[in-house]
């Protein structure tokens, strides 16, 4: 990776914004035709109507597996560009390889998509719904001299190919004749062929400089059941072969990829000039146009890396926390409008760089920072007994839920003789700064009185059990003497007969290593801290929080009702992100010592 990205501005227009203004202003798709549904040019009528949308994009997964972060920049580019140039996109699945896609992932793609906030219009397709088109093309390649059946090996199809430095050779079956590669490969469709014992390949230039034009494969024969066509097929075309084909019939006017596919674009064109050279579809065609993938700090995003994380039980499944997967950042809390201005700040580029994972969190707090209500939550309690309140009295106080929006209103929490209080809130010798509790020191107890510390208790060990203090009556918050007495100390409490018990998963970065991926063996960075498991205390409304439901527990950070716990009658909740980084904070600090 070519640099880490500590600070990234938003980027405003990018070179694909550029590409399509200048498409637009050339009217070089105008004369497009759209008969409603994805088809051959071939059979379109002069009558079918020209295309309404200016620009056509599209999301294209292939269903094997969950989508993450890296999908997400591609989900918003597509859609994104496809809403601002009054165009639309199109959520096609890529399902040409029956062995690993599965309709579990379909759903879950749908549903992450939706979460994004995006929608296709009625534009679902896939690839499997172009078998028989793909299928009649590809008789025409044989037919025109420019396929053949090759009968090699998988593994001598590969040495034959040559490498980077050296030429290919040509195969000795490349000279069949058309006759013979039709029937062998109606034959293949047939069923009659075992697995492996054929292959459909491209006849272009074994010792082409771009590997990707020597002799390509376009289909192979797999006896497996398909998820959406059964047991119809028994060969399944490549993807380098459907995918361009897919963009023609639906009229996709940019398709738009990741850098990986940049040598792949003249296959890209070569294949789809050979379709116009058919007369099965017409100008304009759509055209490839490559962008850098995400790439986070402390993070994997290989699809390799994540199933081994996840089958070797690293990790407590796909929607894990920890995750990556929008699965897993949707249940740790983070916001779909967050990610959405996280991939508008990063921007589109044609390089490569490593993004700080900082900069999704610090979007991710920009984002709930607005919408969370505050609440109270005692991480680790410490017992504060006022003295001189009376033991059967229950002050109310009003909390306000958002100090930067009146209109979420307040809540009541009861103030009693018996408080908890953080741990870290008192200290016997304070450090210089320190402005809570000590003994003879004042603090706020927020939205509730000044108390002032008068002992202690202390076990054998000399932990803190319990802290006393006496009250100053004419000190509550709201009432007109309550700011007469000025203290430097503000903490948060709850009582101690008005509070319930919670599980708080405390999240933190999986890997230690900012780019863990260029490290000898990846999981020796595993973070042994990424996830912290404790139980606290919160206000007792939070008893009936609805999954999903989101706060700001005032000086833990944001958090996500994940579920409840009903054998221990407790909700939980995930830290979705800190109040302010201290990740950058801990890694100068390790630097340094």
């Amino acid at each position: 990776m070519k640099k880490i990205s500590v600070a990234v501005k938003k980027s405003g227009v990018n070179f694909i914004r550029n590409t399509i203004d200048k498409d637009l202003s050339k009217n070089a798709f105008a004369k497009r035709r759209w008969a409603g549904s994805p088809a051959p040019a071939s059979e379109f009528t002069n009558s079918t109507a020209i295309d309404s949308a200016k620009i056509r994009t599209r999301f294209p997964p292939e269903p094997n597996g969950y989508l993450h972060l890296g999908h997400a920049k591609s989900i918003c580019l597509n859609f994104g560009v496809a809403k601002d140039y009054s165009g639309i996109c199109h959520l096609r699945f890529d399902d040409t390889n029956p062995v690993s896609e599965d309709d579990k992932f379909v759903k879950s793609i749908i549903r992450s998509v939706k979460w994004l906030g995006f929608d296709w219009e009625r534009q679902l397709f896939f690839a499997s719904d172009y078998f028989e088109y793909l299928y009649s093309f590809a008789i025409l390649f044989i037919k025109n001299g420019d396929a053949y059946v090759d009968s090699m090996s998988f593994d001598k199809i590969k040495d034959y190919r040559g490498t980077l430095t050296t030429p290919g050779s040509d195969s000795p079956f490349r000279s069949r004749s058309v006759e013979e590669n039709l029937d062998i490969f109606e034959k293949m469709r047939l069923g009659e062929f075992k697995d492996g014992s054929h292959v459909l390949r491209l006849k272009i230039d074994m010792k082409s400089p771009n590997i990707n034009l020597r002799d390509p494969v376009i289909y192979r024969i797999r006896h497996e059941k398909h998820h959406r066509t059964g047991e119809k097929w028994c060969i399944y075309p490549m993807y380098d072969y459907t995918h361009c084909i897919s963009d023609a019939l639906e009229n996709i006017t940019h398709s738009l990829c990741t850098l990986e596919f940049e040598d792949h674009r003249i296959l890209y064109n070569w294949i789809l000039s050979k379709l116009v050279n058919y007369k099965v579809l017409e100008h304009p065609l759509p055209k490839q146009y490559e962008f850098s993938r995400l790439n986070l700090t402390h993070v994997v995003l290989s699809k390799r890396r994540l199933i081994q994380l996840v089958d070797e039980k690293h990790v407590e499944g796909w929607d894990d926390p920890r995750m990556p997967t929008l699965e897993g950042v949707k249940r740790r809390g983070y916001p779909p409008e967050g990610i959405k201005l996280f991939c508008e700040k990063i921007g589109v580029s044609k390089s490569d760089s490593l993004i700080d994972y900082s900069l999704l969190e610090d979007t991710v707090r920009e984002i709930l920072d607005q919408s969370c209500e505050r609440r109270f939550l005692i991480l680790n309690p410490l017992k504060l007994i006022i003295e001189n309140f009376p033991t059967d009295l229950e002050e109310k106080c009003n909390a306000i839920n958002h100090p930067k929006d009146p209109n979420k209103g307040e809540r009541e929490i009861l103030f009693t003789r018996e408080l908890w209080i953080e741990q870290t809130d008192f200290e016997i010798n304070p450090p210089k700064g320190f402005f809570r509790l000590y003994p003879g020191n004042k603090v706020r107890l927020k939205y509730g009185f000044i108390v002032e510390c008068t002992g202690y208790d202390q076990d054998e060990n000399g932990k803190i059990q319990r802290i006393f203090c006496r009250y100053l009556p004419e000190s509550k918050s709201g009432i007109s003497k309550s700011n007469t007495e000025k203290v430097k100390g503000n903490i948060h409490w709850l009582s101690s007969h008005h509070s319930i018990k919670c599980k708080v998963n405390l999240f933190d970065r999986l890997f230690l290593s900012a780019d863990p991926l260029t490290k000898t063996d990846f999981l020796k960075e595993l973070n042994p801290n990424s996830k912290t498991v404790k139980t606290a205390l919160v206000e007792p409304s939070l008893i009936d929080t609805p999954s999903g439901k989101q706060f700001q527990f005032e000086r833990h950070g944001y958090f996500i009702m994940d579920h409840f716990d009903e054998i221990n009658n407790m909700p939980i909740f995930n830290r979705t992100v800190t109040l302010r980084d201290t990740w950058g904070k801990r890694s100068n600090e390790t630097k340094g010592s």
